[in-house]
């Protein structure tokens, strides 16, 4: 089976050709960070405009790539929620629109689904079951996987996810829009052990997360550099490593504690934080120390991208599942509530 999959739950239109005899086939990615940089963050109504722009060339550069016709695809999938309602719409209307003309079933897919079964598109994806971290800008969550669509949340956010906590603390201390890679990038260069952040709710069971603390944490003690004259380059670093040891230990933390729990020795992190290297090398020693293994998609398919969508499509289309012609989305949408494979 051929899958179109078009991604469109935010700020990056994504489109994919996925084969479930081949695999990927093509894929491209148009990110509206430069557009969104100077407002310090995403603007809905722009957002939604420019996935209308993009669509279409990306759609035309993937069948290029791909050497495919419209004629050979088989079934349309796209990001129904959650997300912004706007973006989502657009490529819900598109996907719909032409699975109508091509005469081809279409289908809604769960955007942390997608991120969730992201790794299944590396030469060696995780076997169910697995606890997975899905950890990005709009969500951090701890979810047992026993199989697609077979899915127990064990703990969330009480709050700001982890990725939003590091666009939001970076524009706190000064730097650019988005903030994740900024501060990873400071970090490098931060004195350790010079400030010390609280690991939230670390202290207390249960497997849920908070991060606004953080946030205020930060603020205050950048707050308490200026003030004393000492608001450097260096100090600054100083405090986005702080910053950053203090997100990756409590998600290390509560990552152990749930693979306890469970009793499995797998792990899987997605989304966009999942590409912080000092999360990765966190977790990679963690499941050492357990004899278990952390799996992870390539950088390219740990943020929003068509390639997860059009996987995460082509598994529920190949069982029948699919949409009637009703354009419907989900801004908002439990991942429990899916349908299993």
């Amino acid at each position: 089976m051929l899958v179109l999959g078009l991604e469109t739950s935010c700020d990056e239109t994504g489109v994919a050709l996925y084969d479930s005899e081949r695999g990927l086939l093509a894929d491209a990615l148009f990110s509206q960070i430069d557009l969104h940089r100077i407002y310090g963050g995403v603007v809905p109504e722009l957002a939604s405009r420019d996935h209308v722009k993009r669509m279409l060339p990306l759609i035309r550069q993937v069948l290029d790539e791909s050497g495919c016709k419209p004629g050979e695809i088989d079934a349309v999938a796209y990001t129904a929620g959650p997300g912004l309602v706007g973006a989502l719409l657009v490529g819900a209307s598109c996907a719909q629109a032409l699975a109508f003309a091509w005469g081809v079933p279409a289908l809604g897919i769960h955007h942390m689904e997608g991120h969730l079964l992201a790794p299944m598109l590396e030469e060696q994806p995780p076997e169910f079951p697995f606890v997975a971290l899905l950890v990005s800008g709009g969500h951090t969550q701890l979810v047992r996987v026993d199989g697609i669509g077979r899915y127990q949340l064990l703990g969330e956010s009480l709050d700001d996810a982890a990725g939003e906590a590091f666009d939001k603390t970076a524009k706190l201390i000064g730097l650019g829009y988005p903030g994740g890679p900024e501060i990873a990038r400071l970090a490098q260069g931060g004195t350790p052990g010079r400030f010390v952040f609280p690991r939230p709710m670390t202290d207390r069971p249960g497997l849920d997360f908070s991060f606004s603390g953080l946030k205020t944490f930060a603020l205050n003690t950048w707050q308490q550099c200026r003030e004393s004259g000492d608001d450097t380059d260096q100090s600054r670093c100083d405090v986005a490593l702080a910053f950053q040891q203090a997100v990756v230990e409590t998600l290390t933390i509560k990552c152990r504690r749930a693979l306890k729990q469970t009793g499995l020795k797998r792990l899987v992190i997605a989304g966009g934080v999942s590409a912080n290297q000092a999360l990765r090398q966190s977790l990679e020693k963690m499941l050492g120390e357990l004899k278990g293994q952390v799996f992870y998609a390539r950088p390219r398919f740990c943020t929003d991208n068509g390639a997860m969508i059009a996987y995460a499509g082509c598994q529920r289309l190949q069982v029948g599942q699919q949409d009637g012609p009703s354009i419907q989305v989900h801004p908002r949408w439990s991942m429990e509530s899916l349908l299993p494979v």
